[in-house]
């Protein structure tokens, strides 16, 4: 049992915890808010406390000294950590932490006026065996400005944000039946799930030193442990951890709270549902703009496949199997990357530049191989016989189809990541199969396989021609290379493909004068093409582009802010390495009428870019049941959940939303 010393004590001895105050922005604007913070620092064996503390302990109590109209909020807390001393449960930080709240600028202050805070701490910090309340007062002075922010400063006050325990954004609920207390939380059934523990936000509800079982059941996580001796009634806060990351914020209502079985009837519906808006999804795929630049490989695939119905068969399922192992691949390597606690998303894999510039030799060598440069053997990617060369075009197909999202693929990619692993397979195996579509329709319908033209001449010119969207697209992904990984990573890129363009020129040469061996030159190319693709790094943190006027990058507390204002807030998530993203932007959303529509009607504009693969906004974009980018969210005044918009905009989609 700790000793607790007498204040005066307390008082001669040296403070074990180091606080100090900060304000997000040093030149708020008049009536604006501006986050503050309280960094606390406990020496080595000592403790802090949570807002409820647990069995024993005091939480910080904050007394406010500020000017005529100001006002701040109540201290936000990062979610604590169990300490057990003598059998009684405390809820602590042993670490260093970091509390946030909120100051309202009063209106009408001058600019370059004083805003002096000042604030009051009374806190215990204790170890095993003593406990000593101290007091500190901060305080800093403000002034009055246009309200920017330091980009360091930022970063620091969203690292501390993140910290904080993420809202549930759905009810839970309570329930006490027998002495036990039973919590429900809705939670995705294949969501990561480490050692989780509820943690009340007010005492009367659970016997705190008590164990807590935590319980998968089906699309919910159920929390037993014993009650409290005298519970209380009504709606119920608390944090929930969950292993790793910062926990979940949430809100339990009281009422029936079913005991958890571990198992739960499974929604076939759903996962119909999903097959068919992969499949759907899929085969619109064909006519996106990422993916056209692949139609040249199956429009020289489809043309010859006329020459037997046997011919035209094992290479159309030879096609099908290719695209659809990528996307199983691909799916199951990010199934396993979310089990594992990851916040990957659908196009995980471009997110990192070393794989983009790979992309850039390949897409390079096909270009060249249509514009006939070179030959590839048989079989071969396009233009030549062979299941083989099928089955590589389908891959090839898939895996730079993954940067889009269109209609009906969203919903189903991110149903599939709260399906059980084996059906949600089954939904990335309906995306390619819906790529594939097209491909299987020509081999296996002998009707449609007339209707093409007769090899000739003409399918040397188109291959030339088609070569031209080839190098279009290693043009766009070495322009992806270069707001990744900046300037030098593009130079890398350029240079690593200009190489394997000599070489495989060389090959070609070779191949023209019979020479044997003459695939060596290419190869070798290749090969230290790809060694100097390894040595690309990411660029360092850039802040997002802004296509609207007065657009900011997305952050939920800025988000929150404006929503509390009662603006209306536009929000779209996009992605560098995302065609269609860029394609809706440049189509729709930067475009003049939708400036004048959202500045009419006040609308405020958040970017999200997920180019680096951020976790914090792919968690949020996982929340709106989406598995990638493009996602495009609208939030009206009084609404109180976000209109996900579709995948594809117009601008007359756009200039419709703000209230005329």
């Amino acid at each position: 049992m700790a000793l607790l010393l007498p204040p005066d004590a307390a008082m001669a001895q040296t403070r074990h915890v180091a606080m100090t105050l900060t304000a997000e922005s040093e030149r708020p604007a008049p009536g604006s808010d501006v986050a503050l913070a309280i960094r606390a620092v406990p020496q080595p064996g000592w403790h802090g406390y949570w807002s409820n503390p647990g069995d024993a302990g005091v939480a910080t109590r904050a007394t406010w000294t500020l000017p005529a109209g100001a006002s701040a909020g109540s201290l936000d807390y990062p979610a604590p950590t169990r300490l057990s001393i003598a059998g009684l449960m405390n809820h602590v930080y042993e670490r260093p932490w970091t509390m946030l709240t909120t100051l309202r600028v009063p209106q009408g202050v001058a600019s370059g006026s004083a805003l002096p805070v000042r604030v009051k701490l009374d806190y215990l910090v204790c170890t095993e065996t003593i406990c000593v309340p101290e007091m500190q007062e901060l305080a800093t002075t403000l002034t009055i400005g246009d309200g920017t922010i330091d980009p360091a400063r930022r970063a620091s006050f969203d690292d501390a944000r993140r910290a904080l325990p993420r809202p549930l954004g759905s009810k839970a609920t309570w329930q006490i039946d027998g002495g036990r207390f039973r919590l429900s939380v809705p939670y995705p059934r294949d969501a990561p799930l480490g050692q989780a523990w509820f943690y009340p936000a007010r005492g009367g509800a659970i016997d705190y030193a008590a164990a807590q079982q935590v319980t998968r059941d089906g699309e919910r996580l159920v929390v037993e442990t014993k009650a409290a001796a005298v519970p209380e009634r009504g709606p119920l806060a608390g944090v929930l951890t969950l292993g790793s990351g910062p926990g979940l914020s949430l809100v339990a209502d009281p009422g029936t709270v079913a005991a958890a079985t571990g198992t739960a009837a499974f929604d076939w519906g759903v996962a119909l549902a999903a097959f068919g808006g992969a499949l759907l999804g899929g085969l619109l795929l064909n006519v996106m703009p990422c993916v056209f630049p692949i139609l040249s490989l199956k429009a020289l695939g489809l043309a010859r496949s006329g020459e037997s119905e046997r011919h035209a068969r094992v290479e159309a399922l030879a096609y099908t199997a290719g695209v659809v192992s990528v996307c199983l691949a691909l799916g199951g390597t990010l199934l396993a990357l979310r089990a594992g606690g990851a916040s990957a998303g659908w196009a995980f894999q471009l997110q990192d530049p070393r794989v983009v510039g790979v992309l850039l030799l390949l897409v390079v060598a096909i270009a060249l191989n249509l514009a006939g440069l070179f030959e590839l053997p048989t079989p071969a990617f396009a233009g030549r016989g062979g299941a083989a060369g099928a089955f590589m075009t389908g891959a090839l197909a898939a895996f730079v189809a993954t940067p889009c999202t269109g209609p009906f693929m969203g919903a189903a990619l991110g149903a599939a990541l709260v399906l059980p692993a084996a059906v949600a397979l089954l939904v990335f195996a309906g995306l390619g199969l819906g790529i594939a579509v097209p491909f299987l329709l020509i081999g296996f319908v002998p009707a449609l396989r007339r209707r093409l033209p007769k090899p000739g001449m003409w399918m040397v010119r188109l291959r030339h021609l088609l070569s031209v969207p080839m190098f279009a697209t290693a043009l766009a992904l070495a322009w992806v290379l270069g707001r990744q990984a900046g300037v030098d990573g593009m130079t890398l890129g350029l240079a690593a493909a200009l190489l394997a363009a000599l070489g495989l020129w060389w090959t070609g040469r070779r191949q023209l004068g019979a020479g044997r061996l003459a695939w060596v030159p290419g190869v070798l190319a290749l090969l230290v093409a790809g060694a100097v693709i390894a040595t690309v790094r990411p660029q360092v943190a850039r802040a997002a582009a802004t296509g609207l006027p007065g657009a900011e990058p997305f952050s939920e507390a800025r988000l929150a802010a404006l929503r509390a204002e009662g603006r209306p807030v536009f929000a779209y998530f996009t992605a560098d390495w995302c065609l269609t993203c860029k394609v809706n932007e440049k189509a729709a959303i930067e475009t003049a009428a939708v400036a004048d529509a959202f500045g009419r009607g006040k609308v405020a504009v958040l970017i999200g870019d997920w180019t680096d693969g951020d976790p914090v906004l792919g968690r949020f974009i996982a929340q709106h049941n989406r598995a990638g980018v493009p996602l495009y969210l609208w939030y009206a005044p009084a609404a109180t959940a976000p209109r996900v918009l579709p995948q594809v905009l117009t601008r007359t989609m756009l200039t419709d939303l703000p209230p005329r």
